[in-house]
């Protein structure tokens, strides 16, 4: 079980990875964002903590390797714009027989479910790009734009636009933790750290139970799985 968790502890990671660690945050965003199997590695959190773990004084206080602050900067959003577009090539090839898998430990169907509701409720591009701040939903998202035939040339700009805004985002607000933090006392930044940041990416999640309470507790309707064309 302990293995389990540490899957999703963006330090164990890092720590895990040790000289590697710079090259290893790029191959898990990458990870994240293209490849289904990839929705259960952290992403915002682990963002955070490369940004934090960039400072060297940061890193010296759990004995790793500062992180390239400008090689993740340049790298991680190629990367997840990269992943995505992936994501969304698989979907288009491969169609809506994709997801038409029984539940496993790796695969649920409410996962598709969530991102094919986001995907309906906001529209393509707004959802491409909330997405990204939802975990497991900006898994799904981009195969899910691919089975809704979601044009190629659409996808790619909102898929840079949310992919650049979500990373870059992530890194700075890390990197300025670590910058300001004691090294010494740095593990007790750590949990409440990873904490806001899975706060601020549920809360698209929390403004659309809000808006659903206030327009008389419907709940979120779930997608009846008919193919959609976007136009």
């Amino acid at each position: 079980m302990e293995s389990l968790l540490d899957l999703v502890d963006p330090q164990w990671w890092l720590t895990m990875l040790g000289a590697f660690a710079t090259i290893g945050v790029l191959a898990i965003i990458f990870a994240e964002t293209g490849l289904l199997i990839g929705f259960f590695l952290p992403g915002d959190s682990l963002l955070v903590a490369a940004g934090i773990f960039s400072s060297a004084a940061a890193a010296k206080g759990i004995g790793i390797e500062a992180l390239s602050f400008p090689v993740l900067v340049i790298g991680t959003p190629l990367c997840a714009v990269a992943g995505a577009q992936l994501g969304h090539l698989i979907g288009a090839k491969v169609g809506r027989k994709l997801f038409d898998k029984p539940d496993s430990r790796l695969f649920k169907r409410e996962h598709v479910d969530k991102a094919e509701y986001y995907f309906e409720k906001f529209g393509p591009a707004k959802a491409v790009v909330i997405a990204r701040f939802v975990p497991i939903v900006r898994t799904f998202m981009n195969p899910v734009a691919g089975v809704l035939e979601m044009p190629a040339r659409t996808f790619f700009l909102w898929n840079v636009i949310g992919g650049v805004f979500w990373v870059e985002s992530m890194l700075f607000i890390g990197h300025f933790l670590g910058s300001q933090v004691d090294p010494d006392k740095i593990d007790k930044y750590i949990l409440p750290g990873v904490f806001l940041i899975v706060l601020i990416s549920v809360i698209p999640i929390i403004v659309e139970v809000v808006k659903s309470r206030r327009n008389g507790g419907h709940q979120i309707p779930v997608p009846t799985g008919k193919h959609h064309r976007v136009p």
